[in-house]
């Protein structure tokens, strides 16, 4: 998830035919029967994780920024990055929870994590369920989903290394675009359709909200803008070194989720509408034994294929539901084509993928 990229990165003129598959109705079927039981978002779950999360992400970056010590700043920098990130995923539950499920959540999600860290919910709700629509899925209405694989080879450094100008870029949506969109018109729908989405295709052009959805969207933007003021201002009383310290930190989160976005898909699909098992196996499950991907995709999205069969399915109850599907369909199962072993593994298949557009 990054906000809207202004880089245009061209596909490469294709190199194979589309991977198009039918169906797995056995697998659909076992998805929806083994799963009974599970489903139940748990209060006490989320808001625990969430608070644990911010709690850790604010001390450090509380200790990096009044340490002394170079060697503190980086280690406390780190764990304040990996736990900022943590808690920022949590946007993508919010998206998939009824809105009645966790009373109170959105909103304290929001005052503590979203605003403060410049991506209030609105940024992700009503865009990220289009990259689940069964027709819209790897097209080009799709906001999250780029052809990666099948671009030129500087295309994934690039993706990676842009979501390092982020924090920045958030800084400037909310704390410049933002209020002079108040007065001026045109610059206020310009911002609002091409800079109020966490998306990766540069083409996605957000609708204007309607109904309750627009009155969220007006005080989280107004609390987002307060505080990106409130942060430009800061420089004039305290220096420039803690909110580079702060922005350093973040942006090091911001680039550990642009590596996860990078191996969530395969990324092979040139646009075509694709069945809902094809983009099962365009998407990635990276599950136990390896405890690492709890590190890079956390809150659930070690099992994203999975999530695309189950879109609703709370976070918490992704591991059961993996270990009953993965015991039932077995080895060899269409199931088990959505399963890779990690993060450099999948970096390498799609890197090599590009390296044959060359031509």
């Amino acid at each position: 998830m990054t906000m809207h990229q202004t880089i245009h990165p061209q596909p490469a003129k294709a190199t194979r035919v589309q991977f198009m598959v039918e169906d797995d109705k056995a697998m659909l079927r076992a998805a929806r029967d083994l799963t009974k039981g599970l489903g139940e978002a748990k209060p006490a779950i989320y808001w625990t994780d969430m608070l644990v999360s911010a709690g850790v992400g604010y001390a450090g970056i509380a200790v990096a920024i009044v340490s002394g010590s170079l060697g503190v700043k980086i280690a406390a920098g780190l764990v304040a990055a990996l736990a900022f990130y943590r808690a920022l995923m949590f946007i993508h539950e919010l998206t998939h929870i009824h809105r009645d499920a966790l009373p109170g959540f959105r909103t304290g999600w929001n005052l503590l994590v979203g605003i403060p860290m410049l991506t209030p919910s609105f940024m992700y709700e009503g865009v990220h369920t289009i990259h689940h629509k069964r027709t819209q899925y790897g097209t080009v209405e799709d906001p999250e989903y780029l052809p990666l694989a099948l671009m030129k080879p500087w295309s994934l450094p690039l993706f990676v290394l842009v979501a390092m100008l982020l924090p920045v870029a958030l800084i400037v949506r909310f704390g410049v675009l933002y209020p002079l969109g108040l007065i001026i018109p045109p610059l206020r729908k310009f911002t609002w359709e091409r800079f109020s989405s966490l998306s990766i295709n540069p083409e996605f052009r957000r609708k204007a909200p309607e109904g309750d959805f627009a009155g969220r969207v007006r005080w989280q933007e107004a609390g987002a803008s307060l505080w990106a003021v409130a942060l430009i201002a800061s420089v004039f009383v305290f220096g420039w070194q803690p909110l580079a310290t702060a922005l350093a930190i973040l942006s090091l989160a911001a680039v550990l989720n642009q590596l996860r976005t990078l191996v969530a898909h395969l990324w092979e699909n040139e646009g075509e509408a694709m069945t809902v098992t094809a983009q099962f196996l365009d998407s990635v499950n990276v599950p136990p034994p390896g405890l690492a991907a709890e590190i890079w995709a956390p809150v659930g999205l070690r099992y994203h294929a999975l999530h695309h069969l189950m879109p609703s399915m709370p976070y918490h109850d992704l591991p059961e539901a993996h270990r009953r599907l993965a015991r039932e369909l077995g080895k060899g199962s269409t199931y088990e084509g959505a399963n890779h072993p990690g993060m450099l593994t999948l970096v390498g298949r799609i890197a090599k993928s590009t390296m044959g557009t060359r031509a």
